[in-house]
């Protein structure tokens, strides 16, 4: 899976919370204006929920791929999408995005992505 990662000087913990947070993937995802569950959270193996583009269309998700504190993957409206993973390291943790094989040309919007949560989970920790 073609991927992009960045090294954050946060927490895993502090980054994965900003990943399983439906309320503020709009803040780091340049395609994302919103999301919800359509059931109680949190975001685990087997969620749905809704995902709305910029604009406007709400697209169906599932949560495929989940390991708590560690990696997420999902289909939006039964497509393979993104997966996203945090590896903890000595010095915080460094943050994976992968496409699928088809999809090379969305890293540079994962891309964007990184920097967008590295300053999310920061202000978390301070916060």
């Amino acid at each position: 899976m073609p991927s992009v990662e960045l090294a954050i000087a946060a927490p895993a913990a502090a980054v994965w919370e900003v990943l399983v947070d439906l309320k503020v993937w709009p803040e780091w995802g340049p395609t994302v204006s919103g999301a919800e569950l359509d059931g109680p959270g949190p975001l685990t193996f087997g969620s749905r929920g809704k995902v709305l583009t910029p604009v406007g269309v709400p697209l169906p998700f599932e949560i495929d791929e989940f390991v708590d504190g560690r990696a997420w993957g999902w289909r939006v409206a039964g497509v393979p999408a993104t997966r996203h993973e945090v590896i903890p390291t000595r010095d915080g943790c460094v943050l994976s995005f992968g496409v699928p094989v088809w999809a090379p040309a969305y890293l540079p919007v994962m891309a964007v992505a990184l920097p967008r949560i590295a300053r999310l989970a920061t202000a978390r920790r301070s916060a």
